[in-house]
């Protein structure tokens, strides 16, 4: 199945003001639970519906990264789904591949609420969840059942990694290491976050001490699958090359560039929130840092963008800057369910 008419999409986007309005109402992470819950009751139903009024990406936006086959370039970015309970809706929206997560070793709650904050007139949110999830055990259980039941999506799905709280610093590779085993023969690739603010410890990961014994340690119990890293919009240039030329020589296959943001430039509402910003206010900082990774990556791996895309203006410029694919968030937290095939739409315009 193809696009399908004009006409039919724009029905998602006519009712969305309306889901939205509803979904507002309610504190941030509570709409986001009640979301989840509701696709997990029937992912399959709901993502029939959704097939049937947005359609599949074009066939002509279909790219390969890192030897996966991405339906789109455009994927649904970590944190959403952080237990993978949506896994076979996602692709139903258009989404070329998808990334759940962050998942670690142990489980753990996360972070006190309130912890996740909309600035609407921002298009933004901050975020200090905390890597809140159910561990990698009961994740690695979840996506064998999906395995075995047939209901695999055709898309990749791949999982990232972060860092159990509980978990000392010097002690951060075993944790990512048995992490990266449980998801062995089970995801399509893997992504090491060592860029999330809310993990007291997390972003020194991307030093160079501490990443390079981390990401063979990755690699090694991968299975073969690819091993990507993502890094922090915060880094100095400078930082950034090092992480990069680190990751190339240790054999990761690719870097996602950006995560959240710690600072505060360019709102018109600040909540005075400590975690991580994103959506329209980050994309300034992660367009230069991506910009900035892609000098540093010299077509040596492959890049995938995020941060603050919105539109298929912003999804050309990464793309013709040599990005491979890009993710989005909070724009789909903003635009809602109809987003993707609008930008699929204007992608093939081009």
């Amino acid at each position: 199945m193809g696009q399908p008419p004009r006409e039919q999409s724009v029905i998602v986007d006519a009712i969305w003001p309306l889901i939205r309005r509803f979904l507002f109402r309610m504190d941030a992470e509570h709409a986001h639970d009640f979301t989840l819950r509701t696709i997990a009751s029937a992912p399959r139903l709901w993502g029939a519906v959704a097939r049937g009024l947005l359609g599949s990406p074009p066939s002509t936006l279909a790219c390969t990264v890192a030897g996966l086959k991405l339906a789109s370039p455009i994927g649904l970015a970590a944190g959403l789904d952080k237990n993978g309970v949506g896994i076979p809706f996602w692709p139903a929206l258009g989404f070329g591949f998808i990334e759940i997560g962050t998942v670690t070793a142990h489980p753990q709650p996360g972070n006190p609420a309130p912890r996740m904050f909309r600035l609407v007139e921002d298009a933004a949110l901050i975020n200090r969840m905390g890597f809140n999830n159910h561990g990698a055990d009961e994740l690695s259980r979840r996506l064998t059942i999906l395995r075995e039941r047939g209901q695999w999506p055709t898309v990749p799905v791949g999982v990232n990694l972060g860092k159990s709280k509980v978990t000392p610093i010097e002690n951060a590779i075993s944790d990512y290491a048995f992490s990266a085993k449980r998801m062995k023969g089970l995801a399509d690739y893997l992504t090491v976050n060592v860029s999330s603010p809310n993990t007291p410890g997390l972003r020194s990961l991307q030093d160079r001490a501490l990443l390079e014994p981390l990401l063979p340690a990755v690699i090694a119990e991968a299975g073969g699958i690819p091993v990507f890293v993502k890094l922090a919009p915060d880094l100095t240039d400078e930082a950034i090359v090092d992480a990069v030329n680190l990751a190339v020589e240790c054999g990761i296959s690719g870097i996602i560039a950006t995560n959240t943001t710690i600072g505060r430039v360019g709102l018109s509402t600040d909540p005075g929130e400590p975690g991580g910003l994103s959506g329209r206010p980050l994309w300034p900082l992660a367009h230069k840092k991506i910009l900035t990774t892609l000098a540093a990556a010299d077509k040596r791996v492959p890049v995938i963008g995020v941060g603050g895309i919105e539109s298929a203006d912003q999804v050309r410029q990464l793309m013709d800057a040599g990005c491979a694919a890009v993710q989005l968030y909070s724009s789909f937290i903003f635009q809602g369910p109809g987003l993707i095939a609008r930008l699929h739409r204007d992608l093939e315009k081009k």
